[in-house]
């Protein structure tokens, strides 16, 4: 039964015709077009962001070396870090390239090779610590060739190590895919590591992170303010309790930032006299062993310790090396005559490319930690034995 009082609904809003051929455009919600000199001013704006905020930052976060600094062990993946800290040391200072030996892995920054260098030499804090704890041959070359080329036309002194020869896994030459420190400083496509299985992706972003400052920037953030973490991992991060508690996710991650790089400890519990761990390595339950050394013309760490000498020598650095110092009472006879065949080894090709090369004597038994790592009174011999050789004294003044 009709009323009369209902209401037709009013006809749908006619569409335009539409040329034979054409489809009807999407429509856009806040679409916003951008003209080619405004895409232009975008992208300088990012360029700029890209190129020179990281100098930026390096001119406003504050970063305290003083006497005898190494790079902090929490901070030893922070390359943008190290970069600084090679371009603000003088240029009339020795820097002293190395793995965790130069570093000092069970002494205090004042327990190392380079404090008693110069001690030895009357310049204290001419010898800069270079060292990096995890470092490798294959990693030393890129971190040198990537992130310390302010080091061009100096003095350095570069540790051998043959640790890192002792074993195909040492070696990172097993095909058996291992887990070692610095992948991102490792050779990403030639040669190739056998142990190092990264996908395409993350290869590819690590070599853009070596040539955009920004992106090594953005690691330096990540590891000095974020306990190594991107943000996301830094604010879903747990306190390792049971329950968890996700304590950081409540944080604000901008005062995170206090723009000053941190330091070492000044009394690291885990390092010096002090220390449990600063102690003989036959307290420590160690027993000698017998290493299954790569013979060097195998060898990728030491094809790589070639590239790095060839690499200095090419820019123009007055070097020397100093092979060892290796804690010999650890191998067994056997072992230890192969040993002294790849040092000789070593040492003869550094004389045929006419570098300078120190191979000290065995320390006393007691002066070691372990296999490679002196204690501090070790440190202090071992650098009174090398102040005291013709060749270092010549090569210490050579170009004054």
């Amino acid at each position: 039964m009709e009323t009369g009082l209902e209401q037709k609904a009013p006809p749908p809003p006619q569409q335009p015709a539409i040329p034979a051929g054409k489809s009807r455009p999407t429509e856009m919600v806040n679409e916003l077009w951008l003209r080619p000199r405004e895409w232009a001013a975008l992208g300088l704006f990012f360029t700029l962001v890209l190129c020179f905020f990281p100098r930026l930052w390096a001119k406003v976060e504050r970063f305290e070396t003083g006497p005898d600094y190494r790079i902090p062990y929490e901070l030893s993946k922070d390359y943008w870090l190290y970069e600084r800290r090679a371009r603000g040391t003088p240029s009339d200072s020795i820097f002293v390239l190395g793995d965790s030996v130069v570093w000092g892995e069970f002494v205090r920054r004042d327990g190392t090779l380079s404090h008693f260098l110069g001690a030895e030499a009357g310049a204290p804090g001419r010898f800069v610590n270079g060292g990096v704890n995890g470092l490798f041959p294959l990693a030393m070359e890129g971190l040198v060739r990537d992130y310390a080329g302010t080091l061009r036309g100096r003095k350095v002194m570069l540790h051998c190590n043959l640790l890192w020869m002792s074993s195909a896994k040492a070696d990172l030459r097993t095909q058996k895919e291992e887990t070692f420190n610095h992948p991102r400083l490792v050779p990403q496509f030639r040669p190739k590591i056998p142990s190092y299985r990264a996908d395409l992706s993350t290869r590819i972003g690590i070599v853009f992170e070596r040539h955009v400052p920004f992106l090594s920037w953005v690691g330096h953030l990540q590891n000095a303010y974020f306990d190594q973490r991107n943000l996301l991992a830094w604010t879903m991060a747990d306190d390792g309790g049971d329950p968890p508690r996700y304590t950081n996710c409540y944080k604000n991650p901008l005062k995170q930032i206090t723009f000053e790089a941190p330091g070492e400890l000044a009394n690291d519990p885990l390092r010096g006299l002090s220390s449990p761990r600063h102690k003989p390595w036959f307290e420590s339950g160690m027993t000698q062993q017998s290493f299954e050394w790569v013979e060097l013309d195998r060898s990728l760490q030491w094809a790589a310790f070639q590239r790095l000498v060839q690499l200095l020598r090419s820019r123009h650095n007055e070097l020397i090396v100093v092979i060892g110092p290796f804690n010999e009472h650890i191998l067994t006879a056997n072992n230890r005559e192969k040993f002294h065949r790849l040092r000789d080894q070593a040492e003869a090709w550094l004389k045929n490319e006419n570098i300078p090369v120190l191979a000290p004597a065995l320390l006393p038994t007691a002066l070691y930690a372990d296999g490679s790592h002196p204690l501090t009174a070790g440190y202090a011999q071992l650098a009174k034995e090398i102040a005291a050789t013709p060749q270092f004294r010549q090569w210490l003044t050579q170009g004054r």
